[in-house]
């Protein structure tokens, strides 16, 4: 009897374990028909703008890959879930997608649910690509890369602009010294500068965000300014300095401007000089595959969710969709059922090994970090062009007229 119940006890232990195993090596997507796609945004709330332009565009990318034949003849499907912005709500979201037999990922669109997803994902080697979630962690465990620019390396992204524009300009800088994103941006900006570049800097801190006059002073003669910043103070500096800085100054922000133009109480057009910011994405394209993407989408949904997040989502859709048929070509298997854990093997060796994607809405030849961050080429979005709207310009001609 004695021996029997050790039996039994050891039957039970090594039953249990098989059964955790199985568990733990699920593959949700063994019955699956279709490549299933996912990803955790914010379609309803004051975020819902990014979230819904993510997935029109990713969809609008999907059906046009399902048009041409999918992968080999197998179609694709794309699962969005609502996470509203908040964190609390990605684990229900990734859950319902994972055991939904989702295969590949774009992770979240914005940043705090994405770094709770990314824990998820990485626990499951579920691989994403995110589209628009840029903080610096985001990537971090090797099987999540960026679409989008990190907010860190956001400063390595301008000082190359400025080295390759702005050597004839007297280049200023204007940050806040006390916020690490400002900082942040600022020490990569500044490490990546050529020496060849001199430039002007001064800073601000959360003790004196109302007046500038003493750095507004010290870039009066810039013709260039660079404002790793959000749009709060920018908006403030441009205010009190637009009758000090030369009409033909440029001002050049990070992500933190997105949004400038609709800032309650600043009005963008009483200021002459042009205001822009580093971005991968030109929505006012004319050429190329950007303004093809633009009128697709306008078409079908019309402008007011149009933005570089969902941009950049139609990129990642292509981006993995081509990854899959170049993984194929090269000899890798990839069936329709194919386990998210033994994709994303795949896909990461290729992301973080010089997969390219050539050309893309947010620019050419994209390639991807080890770390996971994106490597592309940053373009100059103008958010308002130098110079005042014709009738206020009017208005200000005859003031002077009246002054002389």
């Amino acid at each position: 009897m004695r021996n029997f119940k050790f039996l039994s006890l050891i039957l039970a232990v090594v039953l249990c374990a098989v059964a955790f195993v199985s568990c733990g090596e699920a593959n949700y997507a063994a019955e699956n028909t279709e490549y299933v796609i996912g990803v955790s945004g914010p379609l309803t709330g004051p975020a819902a703008v990014y979230g819904v332009a993510v997935q029109n565009s990713a969809q609008m990318a999907v059906d046009e890959i399902n048009a041409a034949g999918g992968l080999n003849g197998t179609m694709f499907k794309f699962v969005a879930t609502d996470d509203m912005h908040d964190p609390t709500k990605v684990a229900t979201n990734y859950a319902s997608m994972y055991e939904g037999g989702m295969q590949v990922s774009l992770g979240t669109v914005t940043t705090a649910p994405g770094l709770e997803y990314k824990n998820l994902s990485k626990d499951d080697n579920v691989f994403f690509l995110t589209p628009s979630a840029s903080g610096d962690d985001i990537p971090g465990g090797g099987n999540g890369f960026q679409m989008c620019f990190a907010d860190g390396n956001q400063g390595k992204v301008a000082a190359a602009f400025v080295n390759e524009n702005c050597k004839e300009e007297a280049v200023g800088v204007f940050y806040k010294s006390d916020d690490p994103y400002s900082k942040g941006i600022y020490d990569q900006f500044a490490a990546n500068l050529d020496e060849t570049i001199k430039t002007t800097v001064t800073t601000f801190t959360a003790a004196n965000e109302t007046d500038f006059s003493t750095q507004i002073d010290t870039l009066k003669n810039c013709t260039f300014i660079f404002m790793p910043t959000y749009y709060d103070p920018a908006s403030i500096f441009m205010t009190q300095a637009k009758d000090i800085l030369a009409a033909d100054a440029v001002y050049y922000g990070c992500d933190g401007f997105d949004g400038i133009d609709s800032k309650e109480g600043f009005d963008i057009n009483a200021i002459p000089q042009k205001v822009s910011m580093l971005s991968h994405f030109n929505s006012k394209a004319e050429e190329g595959m950007a303004a093809e993407f633009i009128a697709k989408y306008v078409e079908k949904y019309g402008k007011d969710t149009l933005n570089q997040f969902g941009a950049s989502a139609y990129d990642c859709v292509y981006a993995i969709y081509y990854a899959m048929e170049k993984a194929i070509a090269d000899g890798k298997e990839i069936p329709v059922t194919i386990s998210a854990s033994d994709l994303c093997d795949i896909l990461k060796d290729m992301f973080a090994n010089g997969y390219e994607l050539e050309e893309g809405v947010t620019g050419e030849n994209i390639k991807w970090e080890s770390n996971g961050y994106v490597n592309k080429a940053a373009i100059q979005y103008v958010i308002k062009d130098a110079g005042l709207p014709e009738a206020e310009a009017e208005v200000e001609a005859e003031a002077e007229v009246v002054a002389e």
